[in-house]
């Protein structure tokens, strides 16, 4: 089992920073692909982020591609989402999921999941 708790949301406005994190419980850590998706009101959860769980490969939505940036500290069992740029359409909650020695862009892929930090962008 692993716990995932989320931090760091918040209002800013548009073109500012965030950086995400997502604590999690256990000591397996290590061996969990991680992943960021948000989701809007009235919208389906959608994938943001990922990465494998040495933190040697990442994925990224297009829409966020060199905007956000997703890294990991094993050694703090915790995961950050780095966002820069920010835009009113990343208005969302946002929610870290773990999936044991996978990841990708499905909700399906993940075992775990965070309660979500909302994060809001003002235009």
């Amino acid at each position: 089992q692993v716990r995932l708790v989320e931090s760091g949301g918040g209002l800013v406005q548009a073109g500012g920073s965030l950086r995400l994190s997502c604590a999690a419980s256990g000591r397996t850590f290590s061996s969990y692909g991680m992943g960021w998706f948000r989701q809007a009101p009235g919208k389906e959860r959608e994938f943001v982020a990922a990465i494998s769980w040495s933190g040697g490969t990442t994925t990224y939505a297009d829409s966020v591609k060199g905007r956000f940036t997703i890294s990991r500290d094993n050694a703090k069992s915790t995961v950050y989402l780095q966002m820069n740029s920010l835009k009113a359409e990343d208005t969302a909650v946002y929610y870290c999921a773990a999936g044991q020695r996978k990841y990708g862009y499905s909700v399906r892929v993940y075992d775990f999941w965070g309660q979500g930090t909302q994060v809001t962008v003002s235009s």
